[in-house]
């Protein structure tokens, strides 16, 4: 068995020794280091391993803890957080409660409208839920509403803050595809290629992430239609009903200027999503300011509840770093991408099993978890294939939000867990999620078949870009892998970078040029040379030229 082979078998068992630890609980970040320099040691023991790899180890880790688009990350959370403390997700939960309300099924529609205003101003997923959890949920529960339809709706509405901008996963996931992408164009001899930046991502996430809460709102409405008693609306009094416009108006306009900010300010181009992370956290500030609820406390409190979260990240993906490292070090980045380029329906049959993989690694490890082990292995393969970068990214933030609700370690789950009432059993919170889970794969299944709901947006905000040189269908292409698309991933007048390294020159071949025009030019079986005045291979040859060549040949 050569050492190749005992670096890749090496590779695969650290993966699945890395899923095994986590899932008996153990910490993930120092999982992830500690699996990957164990197995380290043994492949340099084995002599698949050079330890001289950990020497890019620092450079990584300086080029994280310098990459301004990261700063946006603590910031986010430190917005998040402080509108979650000033209670505006409680008044939003009533207002909306009291206006749709009285429709059947209008309390749980107001719950997915107020998941996604709080996704678009906090994206904190364990805070929208909790939230929701303490004050919707009761109130569901007294207008008779069925429980798994209620704790369904409160645990997918928590988690639109994974793909509604601004998402702290869309901005790894943008970090990464940056990197990927510079990758993927220079092995296909695009040494400067378009950027992918977090903005085109946060453009390409906006309406697919309007598209699942419409898609919420009708499966809840689709449910009032046929099982009438499971949402049934709820009665209000006079008073209630009294100044109702006003005090929407009032809740509502708040969130929705700090949304127009933030948002507003990166897909106009006026500021990038770091800038726009320090308008939202100022403007979360403000906010709680207006609403009484800011003081030193709570602020001390915001920012020890902001250092806790993003320091878990971070720990996180500096793990990640010494993982894939590592995994890459063992050869098993070669066998990825030989897998991959294997896979029956060419770049369609790649990207399904690398979204089957993240859909699967949900139900174990959290969505940074596998954005960090995931995606900086096998993204630049997939980009290589010609897979568009912001179609490809908004795909993986809808599908790894589904990690949150799929047990055993859904998190959403967990939380509202937490809150919820012991009449509220845990199957049944568990059963309640997964029509929810079905409707996420569904709309993975509309964007497949349309990408122009997440690249249309990029491209009008930012301009289409222009098609990379000598590159036909890559990225620049706005290429997608359709459904039943059987093409391989390179067409017979398309080579892949390590044919194009190994293909001889033909051309040369044919027109016999003398080997000084290129040292790597393959000679021909017999060597010899042919005028390439008589043969020129541009001009169509006749029969009778034809002939008359092969009677000199026979002469000679």
């Amino acid at each position: 068995m050569s050492l190749a082979t005992i670096g890749e078998i090496t590779a695969i068992a650290m993966f699945l020794s890395t899923i095994g630890m986590v899932m008996f609980g153990f910490p993930v970040a120092f999982t992830l280091a500690g699996t990957g320099l164990i197995f380290a040691y043994l492949g340099h023991l084995m002599g698949t391993f050079d330890l001289s790899f950990f020497i890019g180890l620092s450079s990584r880790y300086l080029g994280t803890m310098t990459n301004e688009v990261l700063v946006a990350v603590p910031l986010f959370v430190f917005m998040g957080v402080t509108l979650e403390r000033s209670k505006i997700a409680e008044k939003l939960l009533t207002t909306m409660g009291q206006l749709f309300g009285t429709m059947r099924g209008g309390l749980g529609i107001s719950v997915i409208l107020v998941g996604a205003l709080l996704a678009a101003s906090t994206g904190i997923v364990g805070a929208t839920v909790v939230t929701m959890g303490l004050l919707s949920l009761p109130a569901m529960m007294r207008a008779g509403y069925d429980p798994k339809l209620a704790t369904g709706v409160i645990c997918a509405s928590g988690t639109l803050g994974q793909i509604i901008p601004p998402s702290t996963v869309l901005i790894f996931i943008g970090d990464m595809l940056q990197g990927a992408n510079t990758t993927a164009q220079a092995a296909l001899g695009n040494f400067a290629p378009d950027p992918v930046s977090v903005g085109d991502l946060f453009a390409g996430a906006f309406f697919p992430g309007l598209m699942l809460v419409g898609l919420y709102c009708v499966w809840v409405l689709f449910r009032a239609f046929v099982q009438p008693s499971s949402c049934p609306a709820i009665v209000m009094t006079a008073a209630e009903r009294s100044g109702l416009g006003r005090r929407v108006i009032v809740t509502l306009i708040p969130p929705l200027l700090l949304i127009i900010a933030v948002l507003g300010s990166i897909l106009a181009g006026i500021a990038s999503p770091t800038e726009s992370a320090s308008v939202g956290a100022i403007g979360a500030m403000l906010l709680a300011a207006l609403s009484r609820e800011f003081n030193l406390t709570m602020l001390r409190e915001v920012m020890r509840s902001t250092l806790g979260i993003s320091s878990m990240v971070f720990v996180i993906l500096f793990g990640a770093s010494v993982f894939s490292l590592v995994f890459r070090g063992l050869g098993g980045e070669k066998l990825v991408e030989d897998v991959l380029a294997a896979m029956p329906g060419g770049a369609f049959g790649a990207v399904m099993v690398i979204m089957a993989l993240m859909f699967f690694l949900g139900f174990f490890l959290d969505t940074f978890e596998i954005i960090f082990i995931v995606v900086p292995i096998t993204a630049p393969i997939l980009l290589k294939l010609g897979v568009d970068p912001v179609w490809l990214g908004v795909m993986i933030g809808m599908n790894l939000q589904t990690s949150f609700l799929t047990p055993p370690f859904g998190f959403a789950l967990f939380y509202l867990r937490g809150v919820a009432p012991r009449s509220i059993t845990t199957g049944q919170i568990y059963t309640g999620i997964i029509p929810f889970v079905i409707v996420q794969i569904v709309a993975m299944g509309i964007m497949w078949g349309f990408p122009r709901i997440a690249t249309w947006l990029p491209e009008k905000v930012y301009g289409s870009p222009p098609a990379a040189v000598g590159t036909p269908g890559t990225v620049q292409d706005g290429r997608v892998p359709a459904f039943g698309d059987d093409t391989p991933l390179f067409s017979d007048d398309e080579q892949t970078p390590a044919e194009q390294e190994a293909e001889p020159y033909a051309e040369e071949e044919e027109s016999g040029e003398e080997a000084s025009e290129s040292e790597d030019a393959p000679a021909s079986e017999e060597g010899e040379e042919t005028d390439s005045d008589e043969t020129n291979a541009e001009e169509p040859a006749t029969d009778e030229a034809e002939a008359e060549a092969e009677e000199s040949e026979k002469k000679q």
